[in-house]
């Protein structure tokens, strides 16, 4: 995989953390947020706060959705495993401490049988410590990593209970792509594939996240029924970890693009991906796995084999924007994931929210990811992740 460095400036001095921290928000939803395997009572987030020697400050956010008690074990994570990590020295640069961090807490994943929690973790210190970098140079993230600011969006979540109502408010919102939640059987999946391109027009970018849910003659069975309604790509059809056999005969025989990325973690599995061939779509989550350090060389290697680039994310405001920066920084066709369902925690962690004109948001010039969380409004939605 292509190598980070080389990419962005060194930094003027090496980088020195005094503080890194993790905060907890929890907001209570009227409307759950349905998938094939989980429905969100409330929405959660894990912030991370990267404060240097001289007091300046980064943000991050560490993808905290599933199970319901995640968000305050991840924090827990952060703060007794990768803290004491990233606090020790001074680095060079932030990709350097990912790459320490990652390679020490290895062991500790496969022995406590979480290496994925452990890599969302790292990746939410990661973001922080790149967006301090982008302050202490003055400089927005877009610009340091050689990107331009201006990236195309996709409103997704499209629930499947009457998912036409959420789509129309999105499109007068300005979006203008979509992605639908399938997965809950064929006969109510096609309907509302038929409901929303009726409502959308014959041209309307529109895609379907399955979430996993389907067998391999399944997911050829739905690929083939769905083909009618012009979709851009077909989102995890199959569980993330079935061989590469599956997905390569899968991509044979589907009419429909194929895309993932979201569950795949680390540069090996993405490029064996790559190598497959399977994937016309590829999209990894930096608050899942990578953060800037390890996403940046994916995304380039991505597209450097002529397959569409387009972060995942489903979450809060900080990891939203941070996904924007990555997508800004190395252009080429595709979109960043916009959730469509409600949630506080998306705008007041960042402020001031980008607005989709048109489909398309302009990334500010403000330094770091230009953005900051609304400390004192988010007060209410504050949960301890303390032991009592």
């Amino acid at each position: 995989m292509t190598d980070l460095p080389g990419h962005v400036p060194s930094l003027p001095s090496p980088l020195r953390l005094a503080k890194l921290q993790a905060f907890v928000f929890r907001v209570p939803i009227d409307e759950p947020v349905q998938t094939s395997f989980g429905i969100m009572h409330d929405r959660p987030a894990v912030l991370v706060r990267a404060e240097d020697s001289d007091g300046a400050v980064g943000w991050g956010e560490i993808w905290c959705n599933f199970p319901s008690v995640g968000a305050e074990h991840r924090a827990r994570l952060l703060e007794s495993a990768v803290a004491p990590i990233f606090l020790e020295r001074a680095w060079d640069s932030p990709a350097d401490a990912f790459r320490e961090a990652t390679r020490r807490l290895h062991i500790l994943g496969i022995q406590c049988g979480e290496p994925g929690t452990v890599a969302q973790a790292i990746a939410g210190a990661d973001m922080a410590l790149w967006d301090l970098v982008g302050r202490r140079q003055g400089q927005p993230l877009w610009r340091l990593f050689g990107g331009t600011d201006t990236i195309a969006t996709y409103a997704s979540g499209l629930s499947p209970t009457r998912p036409e109502k959420l789509a129309a408010a999105k499109r007068d919102e300005g979006f203008r792509a979509f992605k639908l939640k399938v997965g809950f059987g064929v006969e109510r999946d096609l309907a509302n594939l038929r409901t929303l391109r009726e409502l959308l027009g014959p041209d309307a970018p529109l895609m379907v996240d399955a979430n996993q849910a389907w067998s391999l003659e399944e997911a050829i069975e739905m690929s083939r029924r769905s083909a009618e309604f012009g979709l851009q790509w077909l989102e995890e059809p199959l569980a993330a970890d079935r061989p590469w056999s599956e997905w390569v005969r899968l991509a044979a025989e589907s009419p429909l693009p194929l895309a993932a990325g979201e569950n795949m973690r680390g540069a090996n599995e993405f490029a064996a991906a790559l190598a497959s061939n399977a994937f016309a779509v590829v999209q990894p989550d930096l608050g899942k796995w990578g953060g800037f350090s390890g996403c940046l060389p994916v995304a380039r290697d991505v597209l450097a084999a002529g397959r569409m680039f387009c972060p995942h994310w489903l979450g809060g405001g900080i990891g939203l924007v941070a996904s924007m920066h990555l997508k800004a920084a190395v252009g080429g066709a595709g979109y960043v994931e916009v959730d469509s369902n409600p949630n506080p925690l998306r705008e007041l962690l960042a402020t001031p929210y980008p607005q989709v004109v048109d489909g398309m948001v302009t990334l500010p010039d403000a330094p770091g990811l230009g953005v900051a969380p609304d400390l004192e409004a988010l007060r209410k939605f504050r949960v301890s992740h303390q032991w009592q």
